[in-house]
């Protein structure tokens, strides 16, 4: 019997919603109404020096503004850090993850691929020691609803990787797959940007004897030269009194058929539109799509 479908829309509260947030935040709520399912939000506060003061106020208002509301209680990941450390001490104990002192600069001679060096030497917690988790050699392969199916062997690519960092902050590829367990999430609905990391966090699903929720990656709104529509490069925050023009846009952006007689529609009645209309297949299996070829 097929679980009933959750799904969610995780913000980092290190800046304001973006076009580029939107479309991402739009087709994740899209996908989760069109389906009849619960669309949850989660603040991924981890790293709490990113965080920025009232951007979580901000997030939830724009969410507000554009209409997208969601169900249940907000969950923050700095709220739920127990959690995370319970695990990670499971994993411990049982061998599956080990403390790790290789400073970044002796990482960087070996490139992408961690060589195991902590891996035996039994090292004991210490403040400034990460946490690896054991990974084998068995690829692993992430079957998207858009994108080619992408196949890592993580034991050959990656090695053991961080769980929680030397400053102890826990990796956002530990506490997004105990989050999404934990509030039952069926359906990931994000930009391409993370199709990369999935099979981490499809092998972290296999550790626990979990299955993984269906993934659907986005293609990534870009600027002309190259760079995505981001926080860190201060793209424009989304406007309350654009929120319609901005919405229709964002509907196009996900090659949805919004007919232009709805441009300028009220936002709930665009919503309408896309919730019986969503079909996320029209999009190209890409992983990006040039901001300057959307419709103004």
């Amino acid at each position: 019997m097929t679980s009933p479908y959750i799904g969610r829309f995780a913000p980092t509260p290190s800046g304001l919603l973006h076009f580029g947030s939107l479309v991402a935040a739009l087709a994740s709520y899209l996908d989760a109404r069109h389906a009849g399912g619960q669309w949850l939000i989660r603040i991924e506060d981890l790293d709490q020096a990113r965080s920025q003061p009232d951007a979580e106020t901000q997030i939830l208002q724009a969410l507000d503004d554009f209409g997208l509301e969601h169900d249940g209680q907000i969950v923050r990941q700095s709220e739920r850090l127990d959690l995370y450390r319970a695990q990670i001490k499971r994993w411990l104990d049982k061998g599956l993850a080990y403390y790790c002192d290789c400073p970044r600069k002796t990482l960087l001679q070996h490139g992408p691929v961690y060589p195991g060096t902590c891996a035996g030497r039994r090292l004991q917690a210490a403040a400034d020691h990460a946490v690896r988790v054991r990974v084998n050699d068995t690829p692993i392969t992430c079957v998207d609803r858009l994108q080619p199916p992408l196949t890592q062997n993580l034991a050959r690519e990656l090695g053991d990787f961080i769980i929680r960092r030397r400053d102890g902050v826990y990796a956002y590829q530990l506490a997004v797959v105990l989050d999404d367990i934990d509030q039952g999430v069926t359906d990931v609905v994000r930009g391409a940007d993370l199709l990369d990391s999935t099979p981490r966090q499809i092998w972290l699903y296999q550790l626990l004897g979990q299955t993984p929720p269906r993934y659907l990656h986005v293609p990534l709104i870009m600027r002309p030269d190259g760079e995505k529509l981001s926080k860190r490069l201060g793209s424009a925050p989304l406007q309350r009194t654009q929120a319609p023009a901005s919405l229709w846009r964002a509907l196009r952006a996900l090659a949805q058929p919004v007919p232009e007689t709805l441009r300028g529609a009220p936002v709930a009645e665009l919503l309408q539109w896309g919730i019986a209309h969503w079909q996320p297949g029209r999009l190209p299996a890409t992983k990006h799509i040039l901001e300057a070829g959307l419709p103004s």
